[in-house]
């Protein structure tokens, strides 16, 4: 099975999280996540989360540092995802990808129908940064 690496931005903005919910006509529809993508041939993970970004959401992001990486695999694909937290420097969010996005209270954020990949990533959101 295939084995890519995608990243994950965790934007914080007081003590909520972006998270954004993916189209119906993408994969893993309806389901939430951090927002990111997959890393190409060429690209540092902190790159490609500031390029995916501004392509998915037209924000552009000053990458603070690592979060956490979590390996998984789903039924047709596995990834390596890698979580970074960020803080939005320009733009307005306009969505390409996704069908909603929701700035959620860091103690909250396990309340939602996480992706499964992202799930660690929450959790250590949540020890790391909740109240």
């Amino acid at each position: 099975m295939e084995r890519i690496r995608v990243t994950a931005g965790i934007i914080i903005n007081n003590d909520k999280v972006l998270i954004t919910r993916r189209a119906p006509n993408e994969n893993f529809a309806g389901g939430w996540e951090f927002p990111g993508g997959k890393i190409e041939a060429d690209e540092t993970p902190e790159e490609c989360l500031a390029r995916e970004l501004k392509e998915e959401l037209n924000i552009t992001v000053s990458v603070e540092g690592f979060c956490t990486e979590v390996p998984y695999d789903y039924d047709d694909i596995s990834i390596d995802l890698i979580a970074y937290y960020c803080t939005i420097v320009d733009g307005e969010i306009q969505m390409s990808v996704h069908d909603k996005y929701k700035w959620v209270k860091i103690e909250d954020l396990l309340n939602y129908d996480l992706l499964p990949a992202d799930v660690p990533i929450a959790k250590r959101v949540v020890k790391e940064k909740g109240s």
